[in-house]
């Protein structure tokens, strides 16, 4: 094994492009680096090295034969195993979804195999992705690279890990609550939530989702630079008719004033001193690149957001999906619908209807605000990542997990993009902040995440701690 896996998404390309280096070789290092780091993290659950091979010498031909590649050439990438892959079960780690094999690529697979992205393997995730611990009882636990009595985070936890361990350079994620800026943070990446419509994706294999999941579910990529978020949020974001929800919108939007709002504290809610110096260092770096950040006592109600968030998801059939979560048996996922039961159990019927109005009027505040502060500068979590299954330990401490996600949970209830910039380590854990932006405005994120990056990063790809 060489140091191939090493490099940037970006980096890798280049080197192939130019002929310096193949697809191939950069293929075989990518499988003999999973091959050495992979038993330990369980990031990867399934991978066919003669697949990953065979896609390599595609590349390969193509560029022998003078054509374009892809923007992506021959970079390794991997893919939550939540997403439909020709070829693949879709067990978005469920047991009673071990023999779902998709016979058509989701379009976010589809658009990053157009890109040249050689695809390395399938990622973990925990059952039905849905929680911010990733094991389940199909595929076993993800450990943290940085330190495995952490979280990986979830649900892209294999996708957080696999990355940070330089298990392929870029690795597509989904959120609908925060699952992919929340392993960003925990694995020491960066993570990017698009806007809903930005990058498009469906499923083959299962049954059209629910109002609530269809406004709220996103991809995107997670990556160890900034340079990556962006390659792989372009090579995400090509254009695909089977998504009903896709906007065909330019990658950057008009010019804005470069003026950032600093929300320490959304909401009142706690925020560990850690994390406030994070977000206070991150905000002297912005203003060294020349933003203007101001700070501001308080947001529009990412409370009243993330209420909105788990009615529009316990309103619409919960139910069937409950019998769902009992048959799998899964211990984490019994627990969150045994934490929310109450809740769901109280709706009134016409709570999916009612909610639908009232996120108009949350996500109108929300595009005013941040008409003025077309950047906010806040908290990706009230806490340093979790201890990993923090949230099984009791009921209360399952409610404290709830409680310190409040931006994790509330941004999807408004179909807006989020971006985690990891900034350094506090001790083995790792540390970052979130920035949110208006609309299919993701190039303002990443601009403003690229001069955070600038100040520093955790070291990374790393040796998992064991």
């Amino acid at each position: 094994m060489s140091d191939l896996w090493r490099l940037s998404a970006t980096n890798l390309a280049a080197k192939i492009r130019s002929r310096e280096i193949s697809a191939r070789e950069a293929a075989w290092d990518a499988l003999a680096r999973l091959d050495a780091v992979n038993p330990w993290l369980n990031a990867v659950v399934e991978h066919r090295p003669d697949d990953v091979l065979a896609q390599a010498d595609a590349i390969d031909r193509k560029l022998s034969a003078g054509e374009d590649p892809g923007p992506l050439a021959g970079v390794p990438v991997t893919i939550k195993c939540l997403a439909d892959q020709v070829g693949y079960a879709t067990t978005n780690g469920l047991r009673l979804q071990k023999d779902l094999i998709a016979t058509e690529d989701n379009p976010v697979v589809a658009n990053l195999r157009k890109a040249g992205a050689v695809l390395l393997g399938r990622t973990n995730t925990p059952a039905f992705s849905l929680r911010w611990f990733t094991n389940n009882e199909l595929h076993g636990a993800t450990k943290n690279p940085r330190d495995p009595s952490l979280t990986p985070g979830g649900s892209s936890g294999g996708a957080s890990s696999a990355v940070a361990a330089g298990i392929g350079a870029i690795a597509h994620g989904s959120d609908i609550g925060g699952s992919i800026r929340y392993p960003a943070y925990a694995c020491g990446v960066h993570g990017l939530r698009p806007s809903l419509g930005r990058v498009p994706a469906w499923n083959k294999s299962g049954a059209e989702r629910g109002i609530g999941p269809q406004l709220m579910a996103v991809s995107g990529p997670l990556a160890r630079t900034m340079a990556d978020i962006k390659a792989g949020f372009k090579a995400m974001a090509a254009p695909d008719p089977r998504d009903a929800w896709y906007t065909p919108v330019p990658y950057a939007g008009a010019p804005v004033a470069k003026k950032v709002a600093l929300c320490l504290r959304p909401n009142g809610m706690f925020v560990a001193p850690e994390i406030i110096a994070a977000l206070t260092d991150a905000a002297r770096r912005l203003e060294a690149a020349g933003y203007i950040v101001e700070e501001v006592d308080d947001t529009p109600s990412f409370r009243e957001a993330t209420d909105i968030q788990l009615k529009l998801w316990l309103g619409d059939n919960f139910a069937a999906f409950a019998d769902m979560v009992e048959r799998e048996g899964d211990p984490g996922a019994l627990r969150v619908i045994e934490g929310v039961r109450h809740m769901a159990q109280s709706l009134p019927p016409d709570i999916v209807a009612k909610c639908l109005v009232r996120r108009a009027t949350i996500t109108r505040e929300f595009q005013l605000f941040l008409d003025r502060y077309p950047v906010l500068l806040a908290p990706v979590s009230g806490v340093l990542p979790f201890a990993d299954q923090e949230d099984m330990k009791s009921v209360e401490a399952f409610q404290a997990v709830l409680e310190a996600q409040l931006l994790q949970t509330g941004l999807p209830a408004m179909s807006l993009p989020g971006l985690t910039v990891s900034t350094g380590m506090v001790g083995c854990a790792p540390v970052g902040v979130q920035l949110i932006g208006p609309r299919y405005r993701e190039d303002l994120l990443i601009a403003a995440g690229e001069a955070i990056e600038a100040g520093g990063t955790p070291p990374s790809p790393i040796d998992p701690v064991m």
